[in-house]
């Protein structure tokens, strides 16, 4: 019983910081995610438009839902750059 449960805390010992580390991988790749489809709302609306959006906030509600990463990172962007989007964090 006592080796079972040696066995049982050695796994746990394992796979405890290899679930904290996946999470935060998943994040990340969350705001990747919200900026590549971001992006592409921009490019929806520019040909819409016809014209770049003024800022992000233009394209709230009928583009997007939310303006941010799911990790509440706030997102950039830059008209003069072909309406290039950004997580801050970057």
């Amino acid at each position: 019983m006592l080796i079972v449960l040696m066995i049982i805390s050695i796994l746990l010992l394992i796979a405890v910081p290899n679930m904290s580390n996946n999470n935060e991988v998943a994040a990340s790749k969350g705001c990747e995610a919200t900026v590549k489809m971001v992006q592409a709302q921009v490019y929806a609306y520019e040909i819409e438009k016809g014209e770049l959006p003024n800022n992000l906030d233009d394209l709230s509600p009928d583009y997007v839902d939310k303006l941010k990463c799911p990790d509440d990172t706030e997102l950039d962007y830059d008209k003069e750059d072909n309406g290039k989007v950004t997580s801050k964090s970057s």
